[in-house]
């Protein structure tokens, strides 16, 4: 194939996408000109053609060209590839590759808040979470407990992360995303009611009956630390809290949010038993 480029050294020109940069710098350099982000993992690559997204250039160790990344290369029509030994490729990227293969692809445009909460019963939002691990797992865990939507904060871990796309197995591409740039109580305005997970002396159970009548929910989840600001506990419908047992006070975001989102998912969702 035509397309297919040996690189022997880190500078070689066209793979400064793929090259050591923070997350922070890469999306700072390159998003004003052409909006990328990495998918790692043929897997994960799969999902993101599949919703459509356009990949730019593959970068993959030579043995997986007719292995693992053969189905992608013949997706992705005459993008370049980029090949080289698997050390040459870690010297490159600053990581070893998981299975092989990275594909740099087009961001898309993000709906709009309006557009998210139009169609959906159950939101969830993301204030403040700040680790990738965590992100992708809490993206995980809403394409498969029936979130409609994510709303995140601008102090948010992007979903768009090489790591966030990782862990989440390319939910991330699954559930429509964007970014909320108005106060948590404008949900209002869409017709919902906010449920804030959160400990406080008002907080009622997360199987609390109430809970299981409103028919639009936006879940709100804070950070990993400190939980989530006073004024959006004060401005929320319901401050819910999930009961612990043997003197346990929290669990992780991600853990808690998988519960939640099972425990308040809509009244007339039907699921698929594993």
């Amino acid at each position: 194939m035509a397309n297919i480029i040996e690189i022997t050294s880190t500078s070689h020109p066209g793979v400064e996408v793929f090259s050591t940069m923070t997350e922070a710098q890469l999306r700072q350099q390159i998003e004003q000109a052409c909006g990328l982000f990495i998918a790692e993992s043929p897997k994960v690559i799969h999902v993101a053609l599949q919703a459509g997204y356009t990949p730019t250039a593959l970068l993959c160790e030579r043995k997986h060209i007719e292995g693992d990344a053969k189905d992608i290369i013949e997706r992705c029509g005459d993008i370049p590839i980029y090949t080289g030994t698997r050390e040459t490729l870690k010297t490159l990227t600053g990581y070893t590759l998981t299975r092989g293969v990275l594909c740099a692809m087009r961001r898309a445009q993000l709906p709009t808040v309006k557009e998210i909460c139009d169609s959906a019963k159950r939101i969830v939002v993301i204030k403040g979470v700040v680790d990738t691990t965590n992100i992708g797992a809490i993206f995980r865990s809403a394409a498969a407990l029936g979130i409609d939507g994510v709303l995140l904060s601008r102090d948010s871990c992007d979903p768009l992360n090489r790591r966030a796309v990782r862990v989440s197995m390319g939910s991330v591409f699954l559930v429509p995303w964007t970014w909320l740039d108005e106060p948590i109580s404008s949900l209002a305005t869409y017709g919902f009611k906010t449920a804030a997970m959160a400990l406080t002396d008002q907080s009622i159970s997360i199987d609390h009956p109430v809970l299981k009548t409103v028919g639009q929910l936006a879940i709100v989840m804070g950070t990993e630390g400190d939980g989530l600001p006073m004024q959006v506990i004060t401005d929320a419908d319901y401050v819910v809290r999930i009961p612990m047992s043997h003197q346990v006070d929290s669990l992780n975001v991600a853990a808690a949010a998988a519960v939640a989102f099972w425990e308040l998912r809509a009244p007339s969702d039907t699921h698929q038993d594993c």
